[in-house]
């Protein structure tokens, strides 16, 4: 496609580009390959210029060829007749040219001017305009008028640069991708005509690289630098900032336009440390949280585009570890120092920090991790039961001891306020005997020394309460616990190792007194009367806050030695007479 020539050497030249290679291949449509005839309704034409029709073009041209830009187009030419003499599609190749640069036959370098990509056209062409009185030796007669469909692909000017349309941005934009940033985002790749020829949607994976670096194509490395994670943007490259005159294997033909449509999902710098951000702080902070505490703490666990990987709250369960540790993922260990009961904080950690490359579950690898914590409480192992005296009256000269009956209300909580139980709500106190295991440890240690009327908060850490386990449905394995404690009542118990004592002076013919039948053998009825008898008496008292018959049963035991049901005189012994071991009346 040359202008004419007398020549043998122009000649030469004009077969030559009548079969000029094309560079890379771009399959198309079937019916893209297969043109339609010419209109039957043809326009008058004095075939003394180019006739140009255009049979479709797209409703948005943003850009129509000029003289000096390149273009890559499909054609199929033949004569008027029908008959064809050469066609692109045969070849599976574009036909790639400058235009208004001589590189073509002067008509279709008149008949690709404005038009647009996309562009459908039909072109006649006069002989003067084509190969004129000599042709192209077997191939095209002398004098030949010539029709052109022309399907316009690709259009580009060695001075473009990148373009980029950003069409969606988030109002909160606190970072943009810089120079050695890595990212990890997502693309549809196309051609300026829409062809699609790679997706990382279709992978169901991002594309994870660094920018600015030369591990992308240079128009790519230039037109992610300024975006928002969260932000959309078209960014067209121009072949010499892309793949260039060689294209790339079978998908990208040399010399062709790149269209990217990309979605930044992550964005992060090696340099990055963790960053937080305090969401809520209560008013009273009287710890923070240390290296080698044990915290329990509900999270939502987000990557940086806000898609939801993991959830305490979805379990109904908080995450319970100790931090500095190596338990969780360094940039936890981290995030989770310095922070006070029931403060809120957000934790955003970078990948070297987080699941690195590899990633884990539904966390992809070199992703940038967000948690939203709340602290719901921390203890140390080696922290003690905390006692805070709220009000004592001023007689207080009889303390809890062990073996003492107590009567007392309370409300237990969680650190966080939660509350768990509370006997006022049940309208009753709750009585024990101090010491004798049934209350918690913590309990028992924060009832120890208080006086009746005396009002306490006692903060009991788990090894002192339910450890790990917790009570299923009731309280949280791990779990700090509050009393509230007013103590209502105190009954003096008896001294370590008695079921029963004596108030006065112990009758000598104590065995004689029980055995009432005389018949020199205690039952244990018989027991059981007599002494009842001497607590109903004031004689004698019973240890406080226990089954009475239980008791009498064990002090019974305790003297039938035998085990024959019965007690003898020789069995029969006093406390004062028992071995140290020995548990006795």
């Amino acid at each position: 496609m040359d202008r004419p020539s007398s020549t043998p050497a122009r000649r030469r030249r004009r077969q030559r580009r009548c079969c000029w290679p094309l560079l890379a291949a771009l399959l198309v449509s079937c019916v893209a390959c297969q043109a339609p005839p010419v209109p039957a309704a043809e326009p008058e034409w004095d075939g003394k210029d180019v006739l140009v029709q255009s049979s479709s073009a797209p409703e948005r041209c943003p850009r129509a060829v000029r003289s000096g830009d390149f273009v890559r187009y499909h054609y199929h030419g033949t004569f008027p007749d029908g008959r064809k003499f050469d066609s692109s599609y045969d070849r599976s190749s574009t036909f790639n040219v400058y235009v208004g640069k001589g590189q073509l036959i002067a008509g279709m370098d008149k008949a690709l001017l404005g038009m647009c990509v996309n562009e459908r056209r039909f072109v006649k062409i006069p002989p003067h305009l084509g190969y004129g009185s000599e042709g192209v030796s077997g191939v095209i007669p002398a004098n030949s008028v010539l029709h052109f469909d022309v399907l316009l692909i690709d259009i580009w000017n060695a001075e473009d640069q990148i373009q980029i349309q950003t069409y969606h941005k988030p109002e909160n934009c606190t970072r943009t991708i810089q120079v050695s940033d890595f990212v990890r985002y997502h693309y549809n790749g196309t051609f300026l005509d829409g062809t699609l020829f790679d997706s990382s949607h279709n992978r169901m994976r991002t594309y994870d690289t660094y920018v600015g670096i030369g591990w992308l194509i240079p128009g790519m490395d230039k037109g992610l630098l300024g975006m928002c994670v969260g932000e959309k943007r078209i960014i067209t490259v121009p072949p010499f900032l892309a793949y260039g005159e060689d294209g790339d294997g079978k998908e990208i033909p040399g010399q062709a336009s790149l269209v990217f449509d990309v979605a930044l999902l992550d964005l992060h710098n090696p340099k990055d440390s963790i960053t937080v951000e305090t969401q809520y702080m209560p008013e009273s902070c009287d710890r923070k949280s240390q290296v080698g505490d044990f915290l329990r703490y509900h999270y939502n666990g987000t990557l940086l585009d806000g898609t939801l990987f993991d959830s305490s709250y979805s379990r109904n369960h908080t995450y319970d570890t100790y931090i500095g540790k190596g338990y969780v993922i360094a940039g936890m260990d981290e995030g989770l120092l310095g922070v006070c009961i029931g403060e809120k904080r957000r934790i955003t950690i970078p990948p070297h920090l987080g699941y690195g490359e590899e990633g884990t579950g539904k966390i992809p690898g070199s992703a940038v991790l967000v948690f939203d914590i709340h602290v719901i409480d921390f203890h140390n192992p080696s922290d003690s039961v905390a006692i805070t005296v709220l009000y004592k009256p001023n007689n207080c000269s009889i303390l809890s001891k062990k073996g003492d009956y107590l009567k007392y209300h309370y409300n237990a909580s969680l650190l966080d306020g939660t509350l768990l139980d509370s006997t006022l709500s049940l309208g009753k106190t709750y009585n024990i005997v101090l010491g004798s295991g049934q209350v918690v440890l913590g309990m028992d240690m924060g009832l120890r020394d208080m006086c009746v009327g005396e009002k306490r908060t006692v903060v009991i850490p788990p090894h002192f309460g339910y450890g790990e386990t917790g009570v299923e449905g009731e309280v949280p394995g791990s779990a700090v616990l509050v009393f509230d404690i007013e103590l209502l009542e105190l009954v003096s118990g008896l001294p370590e190792g008695y079921m029963f004592v004596w108030h006065g002076d112990v009758s000598p013919n104590l065995f004689e007194e029980i055995d009432k039948d005389n018949n020199g053998e205690v039952l244990l009825d018989e027991f059981s009367v007599y002494i009842h008898e001497q607590v109903n008496a004031g004689k004698g008292k019973l240890a406080p806050g226990f089954d009475s018959e239980i008791i009498v049963k064990n002090m019974f035991s305790n003297q039938d030695r035998n085990g024959d049901g019965k007690i003898t005189a020789e069995e029969f012994k006093l406390k004062d007479q028992e071995s140290k071991t020995h548990d006795e009346l």
